[in-house]
C-alpha cells in the first residue's frame, strides 16, 4: 500500500500544488516564495522521512499569511488522505527534541478531532522573510484540515530561529511515529471502533 496525496488549491490569493508521501525517505522539493518557510518545511520532511514537493504562487506583495496558512491547509489535507482508514497505526506520537539552546516538546493524535495547543512566544517579528505569527497559524491550519490533536510546546525558549526549527522537526518526528503501523494493531486504535 503506498500512503501518498497529491492535493491542488486555487484561490484568488493563492494555488498551491502538494504532493505527499507518508512512507519516503525525507526528499523535497520546495518552493513557496518564503525562503524560511521553505527551510522549515525541508526540516518537517527530512526528519520525519516524508516526501514532500511543495509549489505555490501566493500573494507576497500583501504579506506571507495566505501563503503559509493555505499552505497549512493543504498540508493537513494531504495528511489525512494520505493516512486514510487509520487501521494498524500508532495513532499516538510524540517527541522532545532538542536544538541547541532550546527544547521543545510536541505531541500528536490522529483520533479525527482537530485542536491545537500552542505554548510557544518569538522575541522577533520575522525570521528571515517568514513572520513568526504565522509559525502558530501554520500549524493550526495543518491541525484542523488534517482533524489532528496538536500540543506544542516550548520548554526551554532561546533563539527564535531555533525555537521554530524546532517545533517543525519535533512534529515530523511525532507525526512519523502516530503514522507507523505496529503489527499488534490489527483494527482502528479506539474503544469506539472507528476514527
Amino acid at each position: 500500500m503506498t500512503r501518498e496525496a497529491q492535493v491542488t488549491r486555487n484561490t484568488k490569493e493563492t494555488q498551491i500544488s502538494l504532493k505527499l508521501g507518508l512512507d519516503g525517505s525525507g526528499k523535497s522539493s520546495l518552493d513557496t516564495g518564503v525562503g524560511f518557510f521553505d527551510h522549515m518545511l525541508d526540516g518537517f520532511a527530512r526528519h520525519g522521512l516524508f516526501d514532500l514537493d511543495v509549489k505555490v504562487k501566493g500573494d507576497l506583495q500583501v504579506d506571507d499569511h495566505h501563503t503559509i496558512e493555505d499552505t497549512g491547509i493543504v498540508l493537513g489535507t494531504a495528511i489525512k488522505e494520505a493516512v486514510g482508514d487509520k487501521k494498524g497505526i500508532r495513532r499516538y506520537g510524540s517527541c522532545i527534541l532538542p536544538m541547541d539552546e532550546c527544547l521543545v516538546l510536541c505531541a500528536v493524535d490522529l483520533g479525527g478531532r482537530h485542536y491545537l495547543s500552542f505554548d510557544g512566544e518569538f522575541t522577533s517579528e520575522k525570521i528571515g522573510d517568514m513572520s513568526t505569527e504565522m509559525v502558530k497559524e501554520f500549524f493550526y491550519a495543518v491541525s484542523y484540515t488534517a482533524s489532528m490533536n496538536l500540543h506544542i510546546k516550548v520548554l526551554t525558549p532561546g533563539n527564535n530561529h531555533h525555537m521554530a526549527e524546532a517545533m517543525f522537526k519535533s512534529f515530523a518526528k511525532a507525526l512519523d511515529m502516530a503514522v507507523a503501523f505496529d503489527p499488534r494493531i490489527t483494527d482502528v486504535l479506539s474503544t469506539k471502533g472507528s476514527l
